[in-house]
């Protein structure tokens, strides 16, 4: 990790880092401030150990093409990429506030607070999937809840382009060099569809079923699908079916019900379609 902070601060002298923010297997992000332009930015460096990896590398730059082919205001802004053999970052828009799982913090959220923001990643998914990215790793954790209460979908890694025409919702995601092999499972456990779990090809409505997850930890504080180990957790998703809403949380509109429910269908011709 130290060895990072003098190869970026060689590598683009321009950018000054002011506080680590985060740390996790695809990243390191750091807040910086952009001297040539003066602003802050957030700087994702590859972790110590990855820089050298072309795997690493080319998810790194598939999230900045990916985030940086949509603008939409709840959608994170991608600036500029930076790739050296030193170093591998991305430059995107600082947002100041919290993630959304440290706000859930396991307890249901007020039904205006918790449909404002699904409001919100609704519009993101919507727009990235009309321009026929899905994202494969929406979650509490990639999102971050601004001062204003605006959020911002983060972490476009795992984000795929689709084959057909945006907005296709029978789309399938195109397999880029290097290739993802089918049976393969990306995603984070947890969220993560049923078809993810089992390594199939996803399109935009494999994302419908993570966000009828978020929504439905929004609404109760808890999983829709959670287990003791990592396995459990995919059988769970699986063959499981979550708590119905009006159990784990009293008072849920039946209407809201439904909507959550929806999402959450195993079968893909079952679930909302966009």
């Amino acid at each position: 990790m130290a060895s990072e902070v003098p190869a970026i601060c060689r590598v683009c002298p321009h950018y000054k880092l002011l506080e680590k923010l985060g740390e996790g297997g695809m990243g390191v992000v750091w807040k910086a401030r952009d001297v040539r332009l003066d602003r802050l930015v957030a700087l994702k460096l590859l972790p110590s150990g990855h820089a050298g990896n072309d795997d690493f590398r080319r998810r790194l730059v598939q999230e900045a093409r990916a985030a940086s082919a949509l603008s939409h205001p709840n959608i994170v802004s991608i600036y500029d990429v930076v790739q050296h053999p030193e170093v591998c970052c991305i430059s995107m828009e600082y947002v100041s506030g919290r993630p959304l799982n440290e706000i859930i913090g396991g307890r249901p959220l007020k039904l205006g607070e918790a449909l404002g923001y699904a409001i919100q990643i609704a519009e993101a998914l919507a727009a990235a999937h009309r321009a026929g990215i899905v994202h494969r790793d929406l979650k509490p954790g990639n999102i971050v809840v601004g001062e204003t209460g605006q959020i911002k979908v983060l972490d476009f890694g795992l984000a795929k382009l689709t084959r057909t025409e945006p907005g296709d919702p029978n789309a399938t995601t195109c397999l880029m060099k290097p290739r993802t092999e089918q049976g393969t499972i990306l995603g984070t456990v947890g969220y993560m569809s049923p078809e993810q779990a089992e390594g199939r090809p996803v399109d935009a409505r494999s994302d419908i079923f993570s966000f009828g997850s978020l929504l439905y930890e929004l609404l109760t504080g808890r999983r829709a699908f959670s287990g003791q180990s990592n396995v459990a957790t995919l059988a769970a998703i699986l063959t499981g079916e979550p708590k119905p809403l009006r159990e784990a949380s009293p008072g849920i509109p039946p209407e809201l019900n439904r909507i959550v429910a929806r999402c959450l269908k195993k079968d893909l011709a079952r679930r909302f379609q966009h």
